[in-house]
């Protein structure tokens, strides 16, 4: 299928250069071979189905829309013109990093990305540094060169390459979808699923060789700061005050300019509810009377992961509540998912912000 004008216009402001937006042609997909990768020790297995049928007939919470803040788009474009950029040819650096990048190469990342702490990852494979043109963007472009991740993607950063492997296989076949469809995850089915097995091992081997590091900063707190929605994020709004959080997760950059230029460094700060930490971690480790399980059952020690389950400590709390939601919801329905789908059968919404903030709160 052609990509429409709207979504043109969306990807023209995510790559920031005309030969990204040649390259985009909207069409079937190739699939990728399917590999195989359990999820769980069979004892878990025995207990989720169990427990499953136990659950069956009771009433599920209701399904509340998928969140905005977890599932975050651009607005339209404003009439008024973009506040101005730097010279395109100046040279930019940040903190800590002997490396300069200009402009022009920062707008034109898609390909690409600047690397700022090359010390901080081993050396980057072509299809993480580079991608494939025209059809992969590099992988190192949304995820960063060391795998940390941002809200509107996901941190791979140490994540088993076998779970990888299986993720990108589920995107290929349409077993992994998302609740609301959001131009970063978009890409992701149509474009990165045309990665071949070669790349995509590559790319798994690669980011399950880097130690994830602290980047999430929680906050508990009842008001927050006015944020919108720019670049498939939350960011602050100048001048806009305070408000209350209600029932969100604010999850916002650090510094704005930093992470615009793409600064691997630079994190994130997460504003969640009082008293929701405490809340996440109580359904984390008793299950909350019958609610869900426990989480170490599968995720693991301190949640950091065992086997070829995925560490869920120190996560973006946006992409948690994503995938619980996702999990929930049955748009996640690889060979994975069917284990976390009697865990989020009867998660609220407030117990998914609560877990995620229980979650992003821990080292990784």
């Amino acid at each position: 299928m052609k990509m429409r004008k709207p979504w043109t216009a969306a990807w023209k402001l995510l790559a920031g250069n005309d030969s990204f937006i040649r390259r985009i042609h909207w069409r079937r997909r190739s699939w990728l071979p399917i590999t195989a990768a359990s999820m769980a020790v069979c004892a878990f297995v025995v207990v989720a189905a169990a427990w499953n049928q136990t659950e069956k007939g009771k009433a599920t919470p209701g399904h509340e829309p998928p969140p905005y803040w977890a599932f975050t788009g651009n607005p339209p474009a404003p009439a008024s013109p973009a506040p101005a950029k730097p010279a395109e040819n100046a040279p930019r650096h940040v903190p800590g990093s002997r490396q300069a990048f200009t402009q022009r190469q920062i707008d034109a990342a898609a390909f690409g990305p600047p690397d700022w702490h090359p010390s901080g990852h081993p050396p980057m494979p072509q299809i993480v540094a580079h991608g494939r043109k025209p059809e992969v963007s590099a992988c190192g472009f949304c995820h960063l060169p060391n795998g940390q991740g941002r809200p509107e993607n996901s941190s791979l950063a140490g994540l088993p390459a076998a779970y990888i492997v299986q993720q990108m296989a589920d995107f290929s076949s349409g077993l992994r979808k998302p609740s609301k469809n959001t131009i970063p995850i978009e890409a992701m089915i149509t474009h990165e699923t045309e990665a071949n097995a070669a790349e995509v091992k590559a790319a798994a081997d690669y980011f399950s060789r880097i130690k994830p590091r602290p980047w999430i900063h929680v906050v508990e707190t009842g008001t927050v700061p006015k944020t919108h929605a720019a670049r498939w994020m939350l960011v602050r709004t100048a001048g806009g005050g305070r408000e209350p959080i209600g029932h969100r997760i604010i999850e916002t950059p650090v510094n704005l300019e930093l992470t615009e230029l793409r600064d691997d460094a630079s994190g994130f700060i997460a504003y969640v509810p009082v008293g929701s930490v405490e809340k996440g971690k109580a359904l984390a480790t008793t299950g909350g009377e019958g609610k869900t399980m426990n989480c170490e059952m599968c995720h693991g020690p301190g949640l950091r992961g065992q086997g070829k389950v995925p560490s869920i400590a120190g996560r973006s709390p946006s992409y948690i509540v994503r995938q619980l939601y996702d999990f929930r919801s049955g748009s996640r329905n690889g060979p994975d998912a069917q284990l976390m789908k009697p865990v989020t059968a009867k998660l609220t919404l407030d117990d998914m912000i609560s877990l995620a903030a229980y979650l992003a709160s821990l080292h990784p």
